[in-house]
């Protein structure tokens, strides 16, 4: 299983960006997909999650400002940004967590300027 993730970029504060992730080759359903992010000098945080029945949680931070959803038929998950902070900026991980297995995408580098 392969996590493929797309967006990412340089984005003023304020502005918006959207990544995408896709698992390739994934058979068994998955049962949360959600983002991490790693600040520089930080150790990597989560950010938020979509169960596979469709609830989300996220972090204090980006609650009302982040959105993450999934596309169940092509095993994605997304990531919507709104009204970028400079605190936002780092490397996005995209994570599958299905039957008991976790796969990671590659880091996705969000900059945020002020």
């Amino acid at each position: 299983v392969q996590l493929q993730a797309s967006g990412g970029g340089l984005v003023q504060a304020g502005g918006s960006l959207r990544l995408s992730c896709v698992a390739s080759e994934l058979t068994d359903r998955p049962d949360d997909l959600g983002y991490y992010r790693q600040a520089p000098g930080k150790e990597r945080e989560w950010v938020g999650t979509i169960t596979y029945d469709g609830r989300t949680n996220y972090l204090s931070t980006v609650k009302g400002r982040f959105t993450v959803s999934a596309d169940g038929a092509r095993n994605a998950v997304y990531l919507q940004m709104n009204n970028l902070k400079p605190e936002d900026t780092g490397i996005y991980y995209c994570r599958i967590w299905a039957n008991g297995f976790e796969y990671w995408g590659r880091g996705t580098l969000v900059t945020v300027s002020s």
